[in-house]
């Protein structure tokens, strides 16, 4: 990693908590006013209290500490810090674990309660830990469901020809962008809204609340409600800061973030309607797309990326 890159990030976390024993620095791209900040405000106080101030969290939204995957190279490297994160970016590391964000995989975000209490997403994480240090320490953050964002109205998979839609640097995610018909672009978040302003970008997929705290409804003037991906993500931390915890500390951690995942992921599913009645106010267009001619179309990305075994495995199991 570049200096430039490696000197901000060092001087944020030098300025941890003198009184602390463990520290550990949260990565989010997303702002202090979504559902999912606030939740992981409330988690870092009580984490704080049930551990008598022995374990201190610090968080930084917006993405403070670096791009996302600068962030894991620190976190592999063995940095104690953790980041909010889909299983799309984790799937260089543990390839199966992809298949968490491919499209159309579950009806409601409440389906993957099922696929994350499996024996074998229970491998997966164990396989990710051993193999790359990443220690994934639960998956149940609800972000909303994936939208797209864009100048123009979009009612079919024909209107997204040759429109350049932003997305995540990740294999499932842009060929699912590429399967609907649009032109895949990965930028980081960060930078979407001045994209989008200078027209570098023609749209973008996310979901309305992360799409609201950076005010994208004022650079775009349609939403089609394709709801391609329901989009959940974990945390991720160095396996070996993790194991360096007194267990009682690991306990302390595990329960209180998994506690605020579930109570983010009924605000955030709560707050899409709000929003986008907020996001119609100013001028906002949404309109009701036949999903099914956009899930015909991404099918091929399971058979491609080899996830059609895996989906058959996890929704078997008892």
């Amino acid at each position: 990693m570049k200096l430039k890159t490696l000197l901000p990030i060092a001087l944020v976390l030098a300025s941890s908590s003198a009184y602390a024993n463990y520290q550990l620095n949260l990565s989010i791209a997303l702002s202090p006013q979504d559902p999912i900040a606030q939740a992981l405000d409330a988690a870092k106080e009580k984490i704080e209290e049930r551990s008598n101030g022995e374990l201190a969290i610090q968080i930084f939204p917006n993405s403070q500490l670096g791009s996302d995957e600068d962030v894991v190279e620190q976190i592999r490297s063995g940095a104690n810090i953790a980041i909010l994160i889909d299983a799309g970016r984790l799937s260089e590391y543990q390839p199966e674990l992809g298949i968490l964000s491919a499209p159309y995989l579950v009806e409601d975000h409440r389906d993957y309660d099922q696929i994350t209490s499996s024996a074998l997403y229970s491998d997966w994480v164990e396989s990710l830990a051993d193999q790359s240090g990443l220690r994934l320490l639960n998956y149940n953050w609800f972000q909303g469901s994936r939208q797209m964002l864009t100048q123009n109205e979009i009612n079919a998979p024909e209107d997204l020809s040759g429109v350049r839609i932003r997305t995540i640097n990740s294999p499932v995610w842009v060929k699912t962008i590429e399967a609907m018909g649009a032109t895949a672009t990965p930028l980081p978040w960060s930078e979407v809204y001045s994209a989008l302003q200078l027209g570098s970008i023609d749209g973008a997929e996310a979901q309305l609340t992360a799409a609201e705290g950076q005010n994208l409804h004022e650079v775009i003037t349609h939403v089609a409600l394709t709801n391609h991906i329901h989009l959940m993500t974990g945390i991720a931390t160095s396996e070996q800061w993790f194991q360096s915890l007194p267990e009682e500390l690991r306990i302390i951690l595990d329960e209180e973030l998994l506690s605020a995942g579930n109570e983010a992921s009924i605000a955030i599913a709560e707050a899409q309607a709000a929003v986008q009645e907020r996001m119609e106010s100013e001028g906002v267009t949404f309109t009701e797309v036949d999903s099914e001619l956009f899930r015909e179309r991404v099918g091929g990305v399971y058979e491609e990326l080899g996830y059609d075994q895996y989906r058959d495995q996890l929704f078997s199991q008892e």
